[in-house]
């Protein structure tokens, strides 16, 4: 992107001016012949010349454990060296020889006069104006006469050239001919012979550099200034801070507080945020060191929890067979994802990202807060609770697939799968606490961990015959599913979920995009809610994440429920299923501050998330997004210009290439 055009040839600078050691390499690579430049680029945003010297010699020779041998002039070490003409990053500098291990190899005769510069002459009253450059033994020539440049070939041997070009006359094909000598390489005498056969005398002198080098320089000072780097944000991208949000003592004051408790609802209510915490809700309350907010007619909520996720994540599904128990989603945290920059916006503050639907043991789920700016690491919950996707129906017996030939085909090979799987992993964890050897199996240690009931399964599901027969081989082994994810047929069998302890995760009114939820309907949250199920409504969607809220007030409409329980399907509900409702979920002393305050009805259409904080950092601000917007536009506009810049001084250019997002979803392939 245009950040990283600008900022990439500063790499190098910024590691020497941090200590850094690195070598470099030409790996990667269209052509060798590009290193020099690139590495020339690199100096001229700032790298020292002595630095690029050391990481061409001395730190791969240390790296390589050989700096005993190599990388320095030393006595007693090999004969590695160079000969050059010069500074060895000039660009005038002429490379001679290079010696290895005593080994004298030329690249270029040291003998050889440098003739490379600019010269200018008149024959029979016409002016010329020569051009030389090139390699040193092997010139190339540019003949100039008034405003057309003339087709030449030139030669240059034993320090004579023979140059041939065309007259100046576009209608003839007529040549002129000159032969000269150079004595110091800085003047040219000999003869040139006209068409006619008229011979001239020549004798020219390369043209001073004096001036060309001051108008160099005045180049190379405006190129120089062009190449400020923009700065460096977390992340590095728009929407980025200049510096990570630290946790702050805030105090809101005179808000509508959606606490989640007992307390209820509290009107012209505030709450103080220490240390990350919630440190007091009340009225009236006051703190000295508080940075104070005036909330009057606002709202505060906990942060949205959205119990099934697929943003923030590089990859979702691991398809290559019928269990991936082994794989997590925590390895491909993609913290940089734009869509956790956006559902900040729409109030969300933690999410699970689940492992995709592809099979029906899928692979290890991440439960993270959208703490943007952060490493991905520091987006997971510390001593998170351990989950893990199971899948159901079609997806899993690759019903829609043109080329799925995997086991299992069939619901009935689906329930198969787990008996087989379960007595695997029963047989195995007996082994293992025998004390007798074993072989570790990773993905055997995960689902042992369910039998053990350390860890949870959050299942993909749709048909109430499919969660009727995963509650059972559940039952036959002595542990519980802890959450039905879509579950668009739990309506049916609510009881029956209640009675096994199972929460429905579940869309408010998305149904009819294939078969199997063709009996969903928009009451489905409000009838499991009522028969006792811990309910949550989720996105699995990056868009629909955005507005929980909104997807959550639907549930008052389609089955009344109240407006305080249809906000617990999107905070402490979600929380209760992911068991990280002693952190967050609710507005409670000593839980972690990660709240949000609305411009208007948590559950209105017109609400906006004005701030998203994540344990007392403010990691979304309305106003800052706001200047964001005018400030990313100017960015913009300002790198174009560089760019225009760089164009006008004949950098290589390329076409456009369209970079469209993949929004991830349960189905999704790599």
């Amino acid at each position: 992107d245009m950040r990283a055009w600008n900022q990439e040839p500063h790499n190098l600078r910024i590691l020497e001016e941090n200590q850094i050691k690195f070598a470099l390499t030409t790996h990667g690579l269209k052509s060798p012949k590009e290193f020099k430049s690139n590495l020339m680029t690199a100096i001229k945003h700032g790298l020292s010349k002595e630095k690029a010297l050391e990481a061409l010699t001395l730190t791969p020779a240390q790296l390589l454990g050989k700096s005993n041998q190599i990388g320095s002039l030393n006595s007693g070490k090999y004969a590695n060296f160079l000969i050059t003409s010069g500074d060895i990053f000039d660009d005038k500098t002429t490379l001679y020889e290079n010696w290895v291990q005593g080994e004298r190899h030329v690249i270029e005769d040291m003998n050889v006069k440098d003739i490379r510069g600019e010269y200018n002459f008149k024959l029979a009253g016409e002016a010329y104006n020569l051009n030389i450059d090139g390699e040193l033994s092997k010139p190339k020539s540019k003949i100039i006469s008034g405003d057309n440049e003339l087709g030449s070939t030139l030669t240059y041997s034993d320090d004579w050239i023979n140059l041939i070009f065309k007259t100046a006359d576009s209608t003839s094909n007529e040549y002129i001919r000159i032969s000269a000598k150079t004595s110091n390489g800085n003047s040219l005498n000999g003869k040139a012979i006209l068409p006619n056969g008229n011979e001239y005398d020549l004798n020219t002198v390369k043209v001073k550099s004096d001036d060309k080098d001051e108008e160099k320089d005045k180049n190379n000072t405006d190129r120089k200034e062009g190449v400020n780097m923009v700065d460096v944000t977390y992340p590095n991208m728009a929407y980025g801070f200049d510096e990570l949000p630290k946790a702050e003592t805030l105090l809101f004051k005179n808000a509508t507080i959606w606490t989640n408790e007992d307390d209820g609802i509290i009107e012209n209510g505030d709450i103080l945020v220490k240390n990350g915490k919630i440190s007091k809700i009340g009225k009236g309350l006051s703190d000295r060191n508080a940075k104070i907010i005036d909330a009057t007619g606002k709202h505060i909520t906990p942060g949205i929890i959205d119990e099934h996720s697929h943003i923030g994540a590089a990859s979702i599904n691991e398809a290559g067979h019928n269990s991936s128990a082994e794989v997590s989603i925590e390895d491909v945290i993609d913290d940089e994802d734009i869509d956790i920059y956006r559902n900040l916006g729409g109030g969300v503050t933690s999410i699970q990202i689940l492992h995709g639907s592809a099979n029906p043991i899928g692979g290890r789920s991440a439960i993270i807060k959208l703490k943007w700016g952060e490493d991905a690491d520091d987006y997971i919950y510390t001593n998170s609770p351990k989950f893990i996707k199971f899948a159901l129906g079609e997806n899993v017996k690759q019903s829609r697939s043109n080329n799925g030939i995997r086991f299992p085909q069939s619901r009935m090979g689906v329930e198969q799968v787990y008996m087989d799987y379960f007595n695997r992993a029963k047989e195995y964890d007996a082994l293992k606490k025998s004390g007798k050897p074993y072989r570790k199996d990773i993905e055997m240690e995960v689902l042992a961990e369910i039998l053990n009931k350390e860890r949870y399964i959050s299942c993909h599901s749709y048909v109430q015959s499919e969660i009727n027969m995963l509650m059972k081989v559940a039952e036959r082994f002595n542990f519980n599913i802890n959450t039905f994810t879509h579950i668009l047929e739990g309506y049916k069998v609510a009881d029956k979920m209640k009675e096994h302890g199972v929460g429905g995760s579940t869309f408010s009114d998305w149904w009819a995009y294939k078969y199997e939820v063709n009996d969903a309907i928009p009451y489905n949250a409000a009838i499991m809610q009522k028969v006792g199920v811990t309910t949550a409504i989720n996105s699995d969607d990056a868009e629909m994440s955005r507005r929980l809220n909104q997807e959550a007030a639907k549930a008052i409409k389609y089955g009344g429920v109240t407006e305080e329980e249809a906000l617990k399907m999107v905070t402490l509900n979600p929380a209760k299923l992911l068991h990280i409702d002693n952190r967050v979920g609710s507005l409670k002393v000593g839980k972690d501050a990660d709240l949000v305050l609305w411009s208007d009805h948590p559950l209105s259409i017109y609400a906006k998330a004005e701030k998203t904080i994540i344990e007392g950092a403010t990691y979304f601000d309305l106003k800052r997004d706001e200047a964001l917007r005018q400030q990313i536009k100017k960015e913009k506009s300002e790198l174009i210009n560089l760019m225009l810049q760089e164009k006008n001084r004949g950098l290589k250019t390329q076409p456009v290439k369209k970079k469209e997002k993949e929004l991830l979803h349960c189905d999704s392939l790599d």
